[in-house]
């Protein structure tokens, strides 16, 4: 008799019913990203209904990402529920950048071998990923590539769009000495610099489960996974009541490679180093790992996920505005005539 396709696929690595099973493990995920909650996924095609009502131009605003080495933690230790939260943070805190708003995100996971549970899990964490955001979860991809992956690998990315309209988008056209930039706090490490972090740590050969003193009795693998904070929802709210002239998204490049992404030439922001709220976290990479402080300064955010330059005047305002929409912002620096991008003093 002869074999059936399905069959001869599984002998070859592929199970195609194991990635039946996961999407359907997954329908309750994308559910809860999804308007009246009902997950409509399977077709070639994810749908999505753009409404620009009150926009005189909307622009299409697309951001992709990855989640990188993070996942080599998250693999060690067995959890990936949080994993995808980090994907969907990557996409989005880059769109808000733009003042525009996330509509909707795709995730790609390719893996060396389907578990269906495990991809669930994974799509369950970039589905809260996306509700934090406040975008739907309208497709993706999971494809099993064995013999080219270990059977217990997985890489994941990710694809977003939002939109804004062109008179909204932000630019540093306005942007003038004597502004103010506000820091939104980290929650961590997020997901950058991470070949870095497993150098330091040994990863492959230390207890990431143990309790660390100098995190206060966190464990190193717990505090690692910690997922990157989705900014989108307070600083939209932000954008209601208060000029923005500028966002930077604190990423791989730390403070002297985005902040001035967000500033014009001939002028940097000015930044006392004690004025930075530095999470232990960064303090023991520093210490374990013997790296300089501005080489620290120039891989991680340090305690900042995301810089926002406003009017003097409207730093308290804006300040407020942001702690009541749960992030506790405050005065970074200031804007000054140099040509140096950041001025760490």
């Amino acid at each position: 008799m002869e074999k059936s396709y399905s069959e001869s696929y599984k002998e070859a690595g592929v199970d195609i019913t194991a990635g039946y099973k996961a999407v359907e493990l997954m329908k309750k995920h994308v559910a809860r990203t999804m308007p009246g909650g009902k997950a409509d996924i399977g077709g070639f095609g994810g749908l999505f209904p753009l409404d620009i009502a009150g926009m005189q131009e909307p622009v299409l605003v697309s951001g992709t990402d990855g989640v990188g080495t993070k996942l080599r933690i998250a693999q060690l230790m067995g959890k990936h529920d949080t994993i995808g939260i980090d994907c969907v943070a990557m996409c989005v805190n880059d769109i808000i950048c733009c003042g525009a708003k996330p509509l909707f995100f795709l995730d790609y996971i390719a893996c060396g071998r389907n578990v269906p549970e495990r991809i669930a899990e994974i799509v369950g964490g970039v589905a809260e990923g996306c509700v934090q955001a406040g975008c739907a979860l309208i497709g993706g991809e999971t494809a099993e590539h064995p013999g080219t992956m270990a059977e217990d690998d997985y890489d994941l990315a990710g694809f977003s769009v939002g939109v804004v309209d062109k008179c909204k988008v932000i630019d540093n056209s306005s942007m003038q000495e004597g502004d103010i930039m506000l820091a939104l706090p980290s929650s961590g490490v997020h997901s950058n610099g991470f070949s870095l972090v497993r150098k330091v740590f040994d990863v492959e050969h230390c207890d990431l489960t143990a309790p660390v003193e100098e995190l206060h009795g966190a464990s190193l693998g717990e505090t690692l996974l910690t997922p990157t904070r989705i900014y989108v929802k307070p600083v939209l709210a932000a954008l209601e009541k208060v000029t923005v002239k500028g966002i930077s998204h604190i990423t791989g490049g730390g403070f002297y490679e985005n902040m001035p992404r967000s500033i014009p030439k001939g002028l940097g922001v000015k930044i006392e180093k004690s004025a930075v709220k530095v999470p232990p976290i960064f303090r023991l990479i520093q210490k374990r790992g013997n790296i300089s402080e501005h080489d620290m300064f120039n891989t991680f955010n340090m305690g900042v996920g995301m810089a926002v330059v406003v009017n003097k005047e409207d730093a308290e305002r804006a300040i407020s505005l942001f702690k009541a929409n749960g992030e506790e912002a405050y005065v970074l620096g200031e804007i000054v005539r140099s040509d140096d991008g950041v001025i760490l003093v």
